[in-house]
């Protein structure tokens, strides 16, 4: 990359285990739009020190993009990924699947900074998608198809 290139947008997706199909398809989309999706399943080999590849990424993303479900709000690292991005002043793109809005702001524990959030249910997730494409052409307009 060139000193006047303006470097990739890095898009963090955090998400459970048990939902790594739907991440899979978030970071397909993301690639789409013309960012660059971290998945750790893609992008972690095996070998790697997960917590450094974890702590690198999230150091060098523009935004995280977090699949809410009921089961990634018990997972201790969707936690810790969220704290980071919200200390680094991040875009935090919260996506509901399994839960309503309501139910997530019900719910004991979870954050002010997290419930004073837009939340996109997974139905509507095409507009952060439009969203993400209008941010990577202002930032690459020669990426701009006739």
């Amino acid at each position: 990359m060139s000193d006047t290139e303006t470097p990739e947008r890095l898009i963090f997706v955090s998400h459970s285990s048990r939902d790594t199909w739907v991440a899979k398809r978030i970071s397909e989309a993301i690639t789409a739009a013309g960012a660059t999706p971290f998945l750790d399943e893609a992008d972690i080999e095996v070998g790697d020190d997960f917590e450094d590849q974890i702590l690198s990424s999230l150091e060098r993303a523009d935004e995280l993009v977090v699949l809410l479900t009921p089961w990634s709000l018990d997972r201790p690292w969707v936690w810790s990924e969220l704290g980071a991005a919200w200390m680094r002043r991040i875009p935090i793109v919260a996506i509901l699947h399994g839960i309503s809005s309501a139910e997530f702001q019900a719910r004991p524990g979870v954050p002010i900074f997290l419930k004073k959030r837009d939340l996109i249910d997974l139905n509507d997730i095409d507009l952060y998608f439009a969203e993400l494409k209008r941010r990577v052409m202002r930032a690459h307009p020669e990426r701009e198809t006739p």
